[in-house]
Parts: structure tokens; C-alpha cells; sequence
């Protein structure tokens, strides 16, 4: 049975594509999804339906910023229910921890990790899906709303360093500029926002505590929808922690609020192995680094786990049937030979 997420996740869909005289009915069949169930955002859809709709709507409108579009067009109060406690956490913290205890009722898909280093912090954010597919539109979507959630709160306060994306830049970044106001970085070994740690503890001056209760107790009244999987939420773990060198066992146990047997039980019970789950991840996440060049094939090794190179280009021609150099190379050639076909 597929993952579902709630169609709130694609608030303002119908909006963006009304604003760019685009008829998205073609796209939506072909995902699987119609307009009806977009209109409730209580209903739930595919998470890759989701997904396949927004890069599919990206490439017929012919709009490359289709995501972050819908993203600048959102309000806190497209939340739904946690709008409330959201808009009355204390700081900022507080309020990503909000996000990540009732993601069931946003965003189920989206996987956050808020990593401090020194006096700066990396807000690490990934869009997983059950099966391996470009998720550009949906990355910009997740990071435009978190940095739009980050901006409500704080105000003129929310000042950070960059954004960061996996993925290459647009042809036009005014969009992104006008959205981030701030350094933007593509190419990146990261999905996310960083900024000084100093801005998760800044006090929200609007925050009320006995508004926050409120909102939690009727949250936490409310009967939650089946939440996702367990081997769902390993992948989702495992995307973030694998490429920080951090995807052990005990390490994804601990995410998940249990011990290591627990674990290997219930993904047992999924008749899936912890180690088949870290490979699947790796295969997905290596493709995305092999494609940027600016990431050296031995850049690239020492990130997923590989001490030799030798090493990891025998697991890559286990998996894809070339050495890595080889895969590179004509990924290359392929985007040259599209460049000159669409310049006729």
C-alpha cells in the first residue's frame, strides 16, 4: 500500500498554475490525482503522485520555479490546525520541534534535521519518496515554506547565512532571490537553510503560552490519521544522517525513539533488512552527487562510507553496471547532445 500524505501539501497548486495560464487537467491524470481531491486538502494522495505532479507541472507549464512559486504564495495559516501552536512557540526551536511532532497533519514526506555546529546551524530538509524520482519542485516547495514559517516567527530577525540546494540553478533566479533575500547556493552537499544558531533560541515576541496549550491539548485530542510506516520513517532518516556519515544502526534507532533490536524487529516485520535500506538510500543519494560535478568521485566515496576508491567504484558497478568515471562521462555527453538538439 503506497504512503499517503494529505493534499494540503499542494496548497496553491491550482493558484500557481491559474497564474501561469496553464490547464494542468492533462498532468493531474497522469499522476493519478483531479482536481477534487486537491480542493480538500483533508484528503489523502500518493506521496509520489504528489511529487511526479509538480516536476511534470514544472516541465508543461515551462516554468522552472513551479515549487517555490507555490511556496512564496503561502501564509502560516496554510498550516491548517497547526497554524495556532505554531504562530504561539516560544522560539524558533521550539517550532521546528512543533513540525516534526505533527508532520502527520503537514507533510509527512519531509524529513528535517536541525544540526548545530558551533555558531552556526544547518536546518537539513528532504523530500522521500517510496520510489527513486526527481524531486526539484517539491525540495523548493518544502525549504520556500520552512523559510516562510522562519520569517513569520522571527521577523526582521530571521537573518540567515544561505540556502542551499543539491540541485543546479534556474536560468532566471529572480524568483529565488526575491523569495530567500539571502546567499543562495546550488550544487550544494545539502538540502537546507543555515543561519546562526543564535536564531533558534530568539524569543517570538508574539508567543502565548496559554494559547499553546490550547493548541497542543486540541492537537493531541484530534484522532491522528494512520501515520506512516516504520520503514518509511527509516528512509526518511537514513537520507538525512547517510551522507553526514551518520546513517548506523544505533544512530537511526535513537532518531526513532527506540532500541537497536526494536528496530531490526519491526523493519523484520517489513521483510526488509537494515542493511538492504541503507543501500536502496545509498543508490539514490550517490546518483544525485554523481550528477554534480562539483563533487569528485573521491569526494563523493568518503561521504557514503568508502575508504578506497577502488572500493567504491566495485559497489558502483555492482549497482549500475559501469565504473562511476564511466556513468559520469556519458551523463555528460547525454546533456550536451540535449543542449544542441534544443538550440535547432
Amino acid at each position: 500500500m503506497p504512503t499517503l500524505v494529505r493534499a494540503a501539501v499542494l496548497t496553491k497548486y491550482l493558484d500557481v498554475t491559474q497564474d501561469l495560464g496553464f490547464n494542468p487537467l492533462d498532468v493531474m491524470a497522469v499522476a493519478g490525482l483531479n482536481k477534487a481531491q486537491l480542493q480538500d486538502p483533508e484528503s489523502r494522495i500518493p506521496i509520489d503522485a504528489a511529487v511526479r505532479l509538480l516536476e511534470d507541472s514544472a516541465i508543461a507549464s515551462g516554468c522552472q520555479t513551479f515549487g517555490l512559486s507555490m511556496a512564496e504564495s503561502r501564509q502560516l495559516s496554510d498550516f491548517g490546525v497547526v497554524s495556532l501552536l505554531l504562530s504561539h512557540q516560544r522560539t524558533l526551536r521550539e517550532a521546528l520541534q512543533v513540525m516534526v511532532r505533527y508532520r502527520h497533519l503537514m507533510n509527512d514526506s519531509l524529513a528535517i534535521f536541525v544540526e548545530e555546529c558551533g555558531k552556526m546551524v544547518i536546518i537539513r530538509e528532504e523530500m522521500v519518496t517510496e520510489s527513486p524520482m526527481p524531486s526539484r519542485q517539491a525540495t523548493e516547495l518544502a525549504i520556500g515554506v520552512t523559510f516562510g514559517l522562519c520569517s513569520a516567527l522571527l521577523g526582521s530577525h530571521w537573518r540567515p547565512y544561505s540556502v542551499n540546494f543539491m540541485h543546479q540553478p534556474p536560468d532566471n533566479l529572480y524568483l529565488h532571490r526575491r523569495v530567500f533575500g539571502c546567499n543562495l547556493e546550488f550544487g550544494s552537499e545539502f538540502n537546507g537553510i543555515v543561519c546562526p544558531v543564535a536564531s533558534l533560541d530568539m524569543i517570538n515576541p508574539d508567543a502565548d503560552p496559554t494559547m499553546a496549550r490550547h493548541a497542543q491539548s486540541y492537537l493531541d485530542s484530534l484522532q491522528s490519521p494512520e501515520t506512516t510506516s516504520t520503514l518509511f520513517e527509516v528512509r526518511k532518516a537514513i537520507y538525512l544522517l547517510l551522507p553526514m556519515g551518520r546513517a548506523t544502526i544505533e544512530q537511526i534507532a535513537q532518531h526513532q525513539g527506540m532500541n537497536v533490536r526494536t528496530l531490526q524487529r519491526r523493519l523484520k516485520d517489513h521483510g526488509c533488512a537494515f542493511s538492504d535500506l541503507i543501500n536502496d538510500v545509498r543508490r539514490a543519494l550517490v546518483l544525485r552527487y554523481m550528477e554534480n560535478p562539483n563533487h569528485s568521485l573521491s569526494h563523493i566515496a568518503d561521504m557514503f562510507g568508502f575508504s578506497m576508491a577502488s572500493s567504491f567504484t566495485r559497489w558502483f558497478i555492482n549497482q549500475f553496471g559501469m565504473p562511476p568515471a564511466v556513468w559520469r562521462s556519458a551523463q555528460k555527453q547525454s546533456g550536451s547532445d540535449a543542449a544542441a538538439s534544443k538550440s535547432f
